[in-house]
């Protein structure tokens, strides 16, 4: 692994001290960040683009980051400013260039932010996606916390739910459970055990998906979080054991020590539904109790109201499909004989075309 403090660069001329070069634009004075400048221009390959995108969105200096911004314009052609959307989607369609070091790089890079993040890349492990498509969320690992063995109510006892309030339900071995997506917008996970099954339910309140996946898999049973990392604006979850990096559509690690390894977690129903639906058919249920040991605004549509008011997405994604809008909610079908060609359907369709 890197170090993470600054280092200067001149006496350097190996793989690792470009990467050196680009953390002391973060972490150097300022004659290292001016020698360091000159190496990354010297030495310029288009393997060094993910470095550079990283530090200048980290950076708070307007001098770093029109420093590279320069460089980059020059060595790629391309008049794209400070907009680092666009250099990402401009990086994403052409065919990954990772660096050598780039691992080592990134792991010490965030572990400025999290000493834990040093683990999902300082690793042997294989990377099943590209490394410059895992975006950091803007919080510290569990820095959205999820809900471990949370507190349940019976339903009669559930007063702050309101008939039309949407809630997640799931049955397992005949034990019912509803957790209202007013709470699990700001969890975004729950770890728990139902029906004798340890489980964890996956809300990315990004991208709109809700899976349950059965967390033991050939005996091990994989305690998942909340990694603070992203891919393609889905969340990324990592366990406890490997600090892994996992796909949450996938159920699978992608990143890491079990990356490669065939391990796919089993997925499990979720019905969305309204907490009156989801009691009248399952009146013995369950739900989550408002006592969370976290204090939140857990009103109904509370959590990213503000994200949801447009159609702006919160990270770049390399491409856009413009035949529906960002947010709209769609159905999607996976079939067995085609798992490569799912099929989405618009929930504003099936609704005026109900089936």
């Amino acid at each position: 692994m890197l170090a993470a403090t600054a280092v200067h660069p001149r006496a350097e001329t190996t793989d690792r001290a470009v990467a050196r070069a680009f953390l002391t634009l973060l972490a150097g004075e300022a004659g290292d960040k001016a020698h360091a400048v000159r190496l990354i221009e010297t030495r310029w390959e288009p393997s060094f683009l993910p470095m550079a995108l990283e530090v200048i969105r980290l950076t708070r200096s307007a001098e770093v980051s029109g420093a590279l911004v320069r460089i980059m314009e020059r060595e790629a052609g391309a008049r794209l400013g400070h907009d680092l959307n666009a250099w990402q989607r401009k990086m994403w369609n052409a065919p990954e260039a990772r660096h050598p070091r780039y691992a080592a790089f990134k792991s010490a890079l965030y572990s400025l932010i999290d000493p834990r993040f040093s683990a999902y890349f300082d690793t042997a492990g294989e990377t099943l996606i590209r490394l410059d498509e895992i975006v950091w969320g803007g919080v510290r690992q569990d820095g959205i916390p999820p809900l471990r063995d949370p507190a349940m109510l019976a339903a009669e006892d559930a007063g702050y739910l309101e008939d039309d309030h949407i809630v997640f339900g799931l049955s397992v071995n005949g034990d019912a459970r509803a957790y209202p997506k007013r709470i699990l917008g700001w969890h975004e996970m729950f770890v728990d055990t139902v029906g004798g099954v340890p489980v964890a339910g996956v809300y990315c309140t990004l991208c709109g998906t809700v899976i349950l996946y059965y967390t033991v898999h050939e005996g091990v049973n994989h305690e998942l979080g909340t990694s603070g990392f992203l891919y393609r604006s889905n969340k990324l979850m990592y366990d406890r054991a490997t600090q892994s990096l996992w796909s949450t559509m996938l159920g699978a690690p992608v990143v890491g020590p079990l990356a490669g390894k065939g391990i796919a977690l089993k997925s499990g129903a979720v019905v969305t539904t309204s907490w009156g639906e989801w009691r009248r058919r399952h009146p013995g249920t369950r739900v989550l109790s408002l006592d969370t040991g976290f204090l939140r605004n857990y009103a109904e549509g509370a959590a990213y109201r503000d994200y949801f008011a447009t159609d702006e997405l919160m990270f770049p994604v390399p491409a856009l499909d413009t035949r529906l809008k960002n947010k709209d909610e769609v159905f999607t079908v996976l079939l067995a004989r085609h798992p490569e060609a799912p099929l989405a359907m618009s929930a504003a369709f099936l609704a005026a075309n109900p089936v």
